[in-house]
This record gives C-alpha cells, sequence and structure tokens, in this order.
C-alpha cells in the first residue's frame, strides 16, 4: 500500500466507526485479561457465552481461585482448549494475589510473566484497558496487513512492527479494531467482499472480487 494511501485508508475506518471496542464482553480489567486469555484460538461469541455465566459466580482473582481448577472448568467447558486455559488462568489468577495484590499490572514485562498471556494478550489489555497504543496481531490483523499491502510480513511481529509504524499516530489506539473488525466481516479469510468494501480503492489485493 503506498504511503500516501494509508492516512485516507484509517479516515475511512474511523468514518464508518468512529468509536470502535473489542466484541468481547467485560466490566473490568480483570474481566478483559481473563476473557482475552479464554479467546485463544475460540472465537468471542463462544468467550462470550462462557463468561455470562463465570463472571456473574466468579470475577476477581480470588473469586476464581476459590472456585477450583474443576469448577472453573465447569463455566469454560464449552470453549476450546478449556484445560490448558482452565489451568493457566488459575495460574494467573494466584500470582495477580500474591505479587500484585489481585491488581493487572499495567507493563508488558508483567503481564507477559502471566501464565497463557503472550505477546498478543498484552497488547489487548495495554490497549483497550490502558488505551495505549499496541496492535495485537491476530489472525485477522496478519491477514489484513498482508492481502491489503498495508504491513505484509511473514510472522505477525513483522507485521506488528510495520504497523506500528506505518499507522499514523492519530489512528493508532483504534487501529487494531478497525483492522481486526475490517478482517472479520469484510476482508474475510476464504473471499474478501471487496465490492462492498469502503477502503477497496486504496488496497493493493488484486483481482477485487465481484458480488456473486
Amino acid at each position: 500500500m503506498k504511503t500516501q494511501h494509508i492516512e485516507p485508508f484509517f479516515a475511512t475506518l474511523k468514518a464508518a466507526n468512529p468509536q470502535p471496542n473489542t466484541e468481547l464482553e467485560y466490566t473490568s480489567v480483570f474481566e478483559l485479561l481473563a476473557a482475552v486469555l479464554l479467546s485463544a484460538q475460540a472465537t468471542d461469541v463462544g468467550v462470550n457465552k462462557a463468561t455470562r455465566l463465570l463472571f456473574p459466580a466468579a470475577n476477581t482473582p480470588q473469586q476464581i481461585l476459590d472456585l477450583g481448577l474443576a469448577g472453573l472448568e465447569s463455566y469454560i467447558k464449552t470453549i476450546g482448549l478449556y484445560h490448558s486455559k482452565a489451568k493457566h488462568l488459575m495460574q494467573t489468577c494466584r500470582i495477580l494475589v500474591e505479587q500484585h495484590q489481585g491488581v493487572i499490572p499495567r507493563t508488558r514485562e508483567a503481564l507477559e510473566a502471566l501464565p497463557g498471556v503472550g505477546r498478543k494478550t498484552a497488547n489487548v489489555v495495554l490497549n483497550v484497558a490502558f488505551g495505549e497504543p499496541t496492535m495485537a496481531v491476530d489472525t485477522h490483523i496478519f491477514r489484513v496487513g498482508n492481502r491489503t499491502g498495508l504491513a505484509p510480513g511473514k510472522t505477525p511481529l513483522t507485521v506488528e512492527m510495520k504497523l506500528m509504524k506505518r499507522i499514523p499516530a492519530e489512528y493508532l489506539v483504534d487501529a487494531h479494531h478497525w483492522l481486526i473488525l475490517h478482517g472479520r466481516y469484510v476482508c474475510q479469510a476464504r473471499k474478501p467482499l471487496c465490492w462492498q468494501c469502503g477502503v477497496s480503492e486504496f488496497c493493493n489485493f488484486k483481482p477485487k472480487t465481484t458480488k456473486p
């Protein structure tokens, strides 16, 4: 994607959705962290279905610990990889209680030290909860970055670094939401919906798809 097309690309996405947000449901920073941890290789819809039952019963690190592993698993068993996710969430809650007084840390290093929390999850928490301009590269952003020519790269980290460098500062805080939603609903994996895409004129993808 040509440099001069990047600003209008994001201006168009912003005009269509001025205040984007994650589709995960949460009411606290801990709920956000737990939901993102559970969302790896799962849909937001599936995670929300489970957390609507879990969070009213336990939505603090200590309350999750009090459930016990089997109790936690009973709430999230509909989510893929729930055994390992439950274990990671329990370990994370123990660290939060013992080392952070139950408060979610605000640094990347401390977040990534939590079991089950990688760079992508840390980026989501830093961005959504604390308003930092980070870029959580999931499968949608990786695809959009490559397909559009906005930030081509062979690894999520390469795409992340290119996006952070190329996206104008005024769009950075919300950029990862716009790109995720664009990839989820328009620039889809099997067949991008180019004929209804508002930013197709700035995109390098060829040939553009047409309405079936």
